[in-house]
C-alpha cells in the first residue's frame, strides 16, 4: 500500500488539513479575540509537528519493517517548511509589518525569537536542497551531512516554544521529549555501527 501512488497524494491532501481547517476559520470569522496571536500560534505548532514527523520516519521505518516509508520523509519534511515559512511570515508581515528595525530589536532582545529565526534559517537549506538534482550536484554522503541541520532546526524550535510560553509548559515538553528520543535513537545506532569497525584488529604480521 505505501507504495502505491494515491498513498502519497493522501498524505499530501492531509498535510494540507491543518491549512484548510485554519482557512475554513478564517473564512468563518472564527480566529478567536486575536486572529494574529492564533495564527501564529498555529503554524507554529504545525512546524514543529512536521519536524517530529520528518524525524519519526527512519525509526518508524527500521522498527516496523516498513522501507517505503522513505518515500514520504522528503513531503513531510517540506510541509515543515511550509508552515514554517506560514509561521516566519506571519510574524514579519501581519505582527511587524516587514519594520526591519522592530524586527531586529526583537531578535536581539527576545531570546525565543533569535531560536525561532535559527529553526527557520536552518530549514531553508534543506527545503532548498531537497530535489534529486541537488542529491546529485553534492553527492550523498555532503546531502545527508547538510540535512542534519534538520536535528538542529528541531531543537531550536523545541526551545523557541519552550522561552515564549510563560508557565504551561506541557506542550514544548512534549515536543522536546519526541525530539530527544528521535535524536538519542539516532545516537544509539551509530555508537552500534561504529562498534564493529572499532573491534576489527589489523592482521598480524609474521616475522621473517
Amino acid at each position: 500500500m505505501l507504495r502505491n501512488r494515491w498513498t502519497k497524494v493522501l498524505v499530501f491532501v492531509a498535510s494540507l488539513a491543518p491549512l484548510m481547517w485554519v482557512g475554513w476559520r478564517a473564512y468563518n470569522q472564527n480566529l478567536t479575540a486575536n486572529p494574529i496571536e492564533y495564527i501564529t500560534h498555529f503554524t507554529g505548532d504545525w512546524t514543529i509537528r512536521f519536524l517530529v514527523f520528518t524525524l519519526a520516519v527512519t525509526p518508524l521505518r527500521k522498527l516496523l519493517g516498513l522501507p517505503d516509508l522513505i518515500r514520504f520523509r522528503r513531503m513531510i519534511g517540506l510541509f515543515a517548511f511550509f508552515y514554517g515559512t506560514l509561521h516566519f511570515t506571519t510574524y514579519l508581515w501581519l505582527d511587524k509589518f516587514f519594520d526591519v528595525a522592530e524586527i531586529w530589536k526583537d531578535v536581539y532582545k527576545r531570546p525565543y525569537i533569535t531560536a525561532g529565526f535559527v529553526a527557520f534559517l536552518a530549514m531553508l537549506p534543506l527545503a532548498i536542497t531537497s530535489t534529486t538534482g541537488w542529491i546529485r550536484r553534492l553527492g550523498g554522503k555532503r546531502w545527508q551531512a547538510l540535512h542534519r541541520l534538520v536535528y538542529l532546526s528541531a531543537i531550536a524550535g523545541v526551545i523557541h516554544y519552550y522561552w515564549l510560553v510563560k508557565s504551561d509548559i506541557r506542550l514544548p515538553a512534549m515536543y522536546g521529549a519526541f525530539v530527544g528520543i528521535l535524536l538519542a535513537y539516532r545516537g544509539v545506532v551509530w555508537v552500534i555501527n561504529r562498534k564493529p569497525r572499532a573491534a576489527v584488529k589489523r592482521p598480524v604480521t609474521a616475522i621473517s
